[in-house]
């Protein structure tokens, strides 16, 4: 896969970001350039500048392991940008075969899982992909996330209502920091699983649509998302503080099943046991109207 803009934009974003002072170097009076030069990060990584900048250039495919780990502690990468970087090696190489990963098209959770999600019932629990679909849910979740239900065209997507839809900026009140990090698990997935068309149409969209999302991702920044905690406004009950834990699940290669929660006693575990009380009662409406005869 030709990568090389991918690798070049990332390599010279983190190069930039890292200064003279970090890495013991003097500063000196006369940089051109923000951040480290070439030859000081060829020099940090042991490798020649020559090669560096072929690296930089895009020219990664065949960069051992060795050289790659070299270069991330050279530019002092986190964990989550060290695997981006391994990730484009990959990706850039002529051999390299694409993730066996499925389409949302189609997908349907199997029994025991839905059993599973169901049987969460003090909050939100779904299983999304890389693309952020949301593919199978409890209860809870879908009336957690009813805004991205009630968004036409495509199945409900986290990263097209938080930039595509103006009620959003409720729903996350540290819009900025939910937008942030939702185009980094973006970024990464893309260097994950480089040949998924569906991924790479959202992205198309998303960066033609909306300019928020354009300048993030313009910055080339990844993100390993675990576990932690968020605020939301939901439309129904208020305020939200939520801890989350997300797992990849072992048997669905590429799909992530996570878990919100709310602290026992407090104010945001009473609002979802209110949420709980409406979902059942928007569900129990449903079913009544399904059942009514025409006239």
């Amino acid at each position: 896969m030709d990568n090389r803009a991918e690798v070049r934009e990332f390599l010279t974003t983190r190069r930039a970001r890292v200064t003279p002072e970090q890495v013991g170097l003097p500063a000196g009076t006369n940089r051109r350039v923000k951040g480290l030069r070439r030859s000081e990060v060829a020099a940090l990584a042991g490798v020649s500048i020559e090669y560096y900048t072929r690296l930089e250039r895009g020219a990664i495919s065949g960069a051992s392991p060795e050289v790659l780990d070299s270069l991330a502690k050279a530019l002092q990468l986190d964990d989550a940008e060290r695997a981006h970087l391994f990730d484009l090696a990959h990706a850039a190489s002529p051999v390299a075969r694409p993730p066996k990963r499925r389409s949302a098209k189609g997908w349907r959770p199997h029994p025991g899982l839905q059993w599973a999600l169901d049987a969460v019932t003090a909050g939100p629990a779904f299983v999304r992909n890389g693309r952020m679909d949301l593919l199978a849910v409890n209860p809870l979740a879908r009336a957690f996330y009813t805004e991205l239900y009630e968004m036409p065209g495509q199945r409900p997507n986290i990263a097209r209502h938080a930039f595509l839809d103006e009620r959003a900026l409720a729903f996350y009140p540290d819009w900025e920091g939910f937008a942030d990090i939702t185009v980094a698990i973006l970024r990464t997935e893309a260097a994950r699983d480089p040949h998924n068309k569906e991924l790479h149409d959202l992205i198309g969209e998303l960066s033609t649509r909306s300019l928020e999302f354009r300048t993030r991702w313009g910055a080339h920044n990844v993100r390993h998302h675990g576990s932690g905690f968020k605020s939301f406004h939901h439309p129904v009950v208020g305020d939200l503080t939520l801890a989350y834990e997300g797992m990849e699940m072992e048997a669905e290669r590429g799909l992530t099943l996570t878990i919100y929660t709310a602290e026992p006693g407090s104010a945001s575990a009473e609002r979802m046991r209110l949420l709980a009380s409406w979902a059942a009662s928007e569900s129990a409406e449903a079913a009544d109207a399904e059942q009514r005869p025409l006239r």
